[in-house]
C-alpha cells in the first residue's frame, strides 16, 4: 500500500488563524477608537465655528467704532452673562447684525445646532461680553470629550 499524504490545512490551524486575526482587528478598532475620533473632529468643527463667530463680531465692532451692530435699526446689546445665540433670543439673537456684513451664514454645533436663516436659527453655541473689558466670549456648551471650547477676543 502507498499512502497518499493530503495537503491542506486541519480545522485547528484554520481556527488558530481566525482567533489571531481576529484578535488583531480587535487591538487596531481599539487602538483607532472611532467614537473618539469622531467626537475630537465634532470638536474641531466647533473650534472653527466659534472663532469665526467671534471674529465676526469682532469685525462689527470695528467697523462700527466700538460700538455693536449700529448698522441695524434698534437697540442691539451683547448680553453681559453668556446667553444662548438663537432667533428671537433677545440679545443673543446677533443673526441680522453680522450675517451678510461679516460672515455669510450662522455657523452652528454640529450636534445640537440648526440654521436656516436669521428668523429660524440656533446656533448651539453661547456669547457674552464683559461689561469691563469689553472682551466678547463665544462658547460651545455642547463639547465632548470633556473639553472646554471657547475664544474670547
Amino acid at each position: 500500500y502507498m499512502i497518499q499524504k493530503q495537503k491542506g490545512f486541519t480545522l485547528i490551524e484554520i481556527l488558530i488563524v481566525i482567533a489571531l486575526i481576529a484578535a488583531l482587528a480587535g487591538a487596531v478598532i481599539i487602538a483607532l477608537n472611532p467614537a473618539r475620533q469622531f467626537a475630537n473632529s465634532r470638536n474641531s468643527e466647533r473650534r472653527s465655528h466659534i472663532s469665526a463667530i467671534a471674529g465676526a463680531v469682532q469685525q462689527n465692532l470695528a467697523e462700527n467704532k466700538g460700538v455693536w451692530c449700529a448698522n441695524v435699526t434698534g437697540t442691539h446689546t451683547l448680553p453681559a452673562t453668556s446667553t444662548a445665540i438663537v432667533s428671537g433670543g433677545g440679545n443673543g439673537d446677533i443673526c441680522s447684525c453680522l450675517v451678510t456684513n461679516q460672515i455669510a451664514s450662522l455657523p452652528f454645533d454640529p450636534t445640537s445646532g440648526s440654521y436656516t436663516d436669521c428668523t429660524t436659527y440656533n446656533t448651539g453655541y453661547t456669547i457674552s461680553r464683559d461689561a469691563t473689558t469689553g472682551r466678547v466670549t463665544v462658547t460651545a456648551p455642547t463639547a465632548e470629550l470633556s473639553q472646554t471650547i471657547q475664544v474670547t477676543q
